[in-house]
């Protein structure tokens, strides 16, 4: 896996370096169309809160989290970004200096799914290496009675 020492890292001025005391800084952009979840993944994981009512996001908001990994300390800057397609052209300027990205999907939302390699090629088209390390999330798992997409075709994608 790619990764930049912090003291050497620059997020091509986009957000101004952070000097706290970690050993590492990794970039983290989350994507997927408006309404998959990104922000309360972000919510749930930095601070373990979930907002059942949360707002759509504007442009893209960002929140840090800092961990011990194998006695060394990692700090994540995660960024959600908005799902809209009227924001895309703001977005994309966020991709560079990511060190791996998200493409979260809602299983109850077949189009989400779709959309899918079309969030692969804007990260693939937009970050400083093709070679980041890319996940695929299925969220809202805990709605499956209302499941549109099944598991057999997320796991071959």
């Amino acid at each position: 896996m790619s990764y930049q020492k912090q003291n050497k890292t620059t997020l091509n001025g986009v957000f101004p370096e952070d000097h706290g005391n970690s050993d590492f800084l990794f970039k983290i952009v989350l994507v997927g169309d408006s309404g998959v979840g990104k922000t309360n993944i972000l919510s749930r994981f930095v601070r373990d809160l979930f907002n059942e009512d949360s707002k759509t996001t504007i442009g893209v908001e960002f929140a840090t989290k800092t961990m011990t990994v194998k006695n060394k300390t990692v700090r994540m800057q995660i960024w959600d970004t908005a799902g809209q397609e009227r924001y895309r052209a703001i977005t994309n300027s966020y991709y560079r200096g990511a060190n791996a990205a998200i493409i979260v999907f809602d299983i109850t939302n077949s189009v989400s799914f779709k959309d899918a390699p079309k969030w692969l090629n804007e990260i693939r088209n937009n970050t400083d290496s093709p070679n980041i390390p890319i996940m695929l999330l299925a969220n809202k798992n805990d709605l499956s009675s209302s499941r549109s997409v099944r598991e057999a075709d997320y796991k071959q994608l």
